[in-house]
Parts: structure tokens; sequence; C-alpha cells
């Protein structure tokens, strides 16, 4: 049974950092992109990082590149997102998603919540 569980979300104050994780089971993590996406109140889903199943390249918007890194650990078969220097504007579920290149394979986690506010 595939099952990306995310987790380390929370409520932290303006300035501070968070990381998630996102365990995976039931495929082959190692062959999977993985990616995390955010969905803030109100508003659509949007892409924040991307990283190819060696964790050799890395992807990320432009608008949060530098404050938020994306990692893996194949061997754990967990990925992460580092989030520093967080904002109001980076309250939102964050999801983590599993995708197998050249193919339509999509896997979505629950989602984990993050609050940023004093």
């Amino acid at each position: 049974q595939v099952q990306l569980v995310e987790s380390g979300g929370g409520l932290v104050q303006p300035g501070g950092s968070l990381t998630l994780s996102c365990a995976a089971s039931g495929f082959t993590f190692s062959s999977y992109a993985m990616r995390w996406y955010r969905q803030p109140p109100g508003k659509e889903r949007e892409f924040v990082a991307r990283i190819t199943g060696t964790g050799s390249s890395t992807t990320y918007a432009t608008s949060l590149k530098g404050r938020f890194t994306i990692s893996r650990d194949n061997g754990k078969k967990t990925a992460y997102l580092q989030m520093n220097s967080l904002k109001p504007d980076d309250t939102a579920v964050y999801y983590c998603s599993a995708a197998l290149p050249g193919t339509e394979t999509v896997y979505w986690g629950q989602g984990t919540q993050v609050t940023v506010s004093s």
C-alpha cells in the first residue's frame, strides 16, 4: 500500500525555522522524484520544490529559493523540506508528492499545517 506521511508542521514565529518530513512506503522511493507543494488559506495549491530520485538535482519556486531547501534520504525513504526565515505568507498546508518520471504516476500525502504567526 502506497503511503506518504508528512510531519513536522506546527506553529512558528516569524523568522523561525521548521523542517518537514515526508515518509514514504509501498513503492520504490529512489525511483521517484519528490515534490513539495503548499496551499495557503483560500488560495490554489502551488509548487514549492522538487528533487530528483538520486537527489542530484533540485528545483525551487523562484520566490522561495534561498529560504527553503529540499533534500532526501533514500535509505530512510524520506524527503525533507527545511524552511528558514519563515514569514506569515508561508502559512499553508504543505503536501509532498512522489512522481515517477516518464509516467503519470503521482502519489500525494495528506498534508501538514504550517502556521507562521506571532
